[in-house]
């Protein structure tokens, strides 16, 4: 309700200068032009003089709504974070025992993008963007495959225009609802269920402060994937030091490890997402808060200036009409 408020403040500022027909925006443009010049010295400055204050009214109302879009983005602020701190507990374990390398070779690369479903806040869903691009050049080759899955509006609709038949699945809509693990571990469910992959990449941006947040990329690899790192000496933990207890095999075992390290990982990469929309939408209400404040002191003293001159002008013309008379 706040976005729409805005957009019609911002239609109604910007109404005197916009038209969809060019010929009659020129038109009245010359018809107005000579009105002023045919009319009197008085009824110009006055005209102007509503000009200036119909656009003082307008950046009022903007500035109002802008205040309040800051206030609400705080208090959604206050409520998420707490649960975002938490979640970093969850998948700090699976980092020690599963490892998290970027940069592992392997063919089947799936790119999980997280970002908002709306603006205003920032450049936090280009940033995501623009990561998920270039992971997607460094993977890309003869024999490599590589696709994306977007969480988000705003990310859908940048990457569409260029890789709509690289997106294997997007979804949004994800803070329509409050968030949590349930909610999260299912979408991720879907995500295992539609998409072949030997390493997941996770892409969003972690909350630091209100204006602070850092890209990150977090690396979930499938069970053999883990294993072939493993037997090789790479960067993963020591999985035969632990013991299996059950019937249960090695791989089932990795199998259901791996999928409750997605859902663990995409949990805080949504809630570290939600945090720095909020805080950069907090920082961006707050800079056009100031903006429409020092907008609105110009055109104050615009209007004081014009309302001024119009005033010396009448005192000027009603002085020199007294002299005639008296002379």
């Amino acid at each position: 309700m706040a976005m729409a408020a805005l957009r019609r403040e911002g239609r109604r500022y910007l109404s005197p200068l916009t038209s969809p027909n060019p010929i009659s925006a020129a038109a009245a443009l010359r018809s107005t032009l000579i009105a002023e010049e045919q009319a009197p010295c008085g009824g110009v400055r006055s005209i102007s003089t509503q000009i200036v204050r119909n656009r003082m009214k307008s950046v009022k109302n903007i500035q109002k709504i802008t205040k309040a879009m800051k206030m609400v983005a705080a208090s959604k602020l206050r409520a998420i974070q707490n649960k975002a701190e938490n979640s970093r507990g969850l998948w700090q374990p699976f980092t020690a025992l599963l490892g998290d390398v970027p940069s592992v070779d392997v063919k089947k690369n799936v790119i999980v993008t997280v970002s908002s479903d709306k603006g205003l806040c920032g450049g936090i869903n280009s940033t995501s963007v623009r990561i998920s691009k270039g992971f997607y050049k460094l993977n890309s080759g003869p024999e490599k495959h590589t696709k994306y899955v977007v969480l988000g509006e705003k990310a859908k609709a940048q990457l569409i225009r260029d890789s709509k038949k690289h997106i294997d699945l997007t979804m949004t809509e994800l803070q329509k609802n409050p968030l949590n693990y349930t909610q999260v571990s299912v979408l991720a469910d879907d995500i295992l269920k539609n998409v072949e992959y030997d390493a997941l990449r996770v892409i969003f941006n972690k909350f630091q402060s209100v204006v602070s947040f850092i890209p990150t990329v977090s690396t979930v690899l499938s069970p053999e994937i883990v294993e072939r790192e493993a037997e090789a000496g790479g960067k993963i933990g020591d999985l035969d030091s632990y013991e299996i207890e059950g019937g249960e095999t090695k791989s089932e075992v990795l199998q259901n490890l791996t999928e409750f390290q997605f859902s663990c990982v995409l949990f805080n990469a949504v809630m570290e997402n939600a945090c720095s929309e909020q805080g950069a939408r907090m920082s961006a209400m707050d800079s056009s808060s100031r903006n429409a404040g020092e907008m609105l002191d110009r055109l104050t003293l615009t209007y004081n200036r014009t309302r001024q001159a119009s005033i010396t002008t009448e005192l000027t013309e009603i002085i020199s009409g007294a002299s005639a008379l008296e002379g």
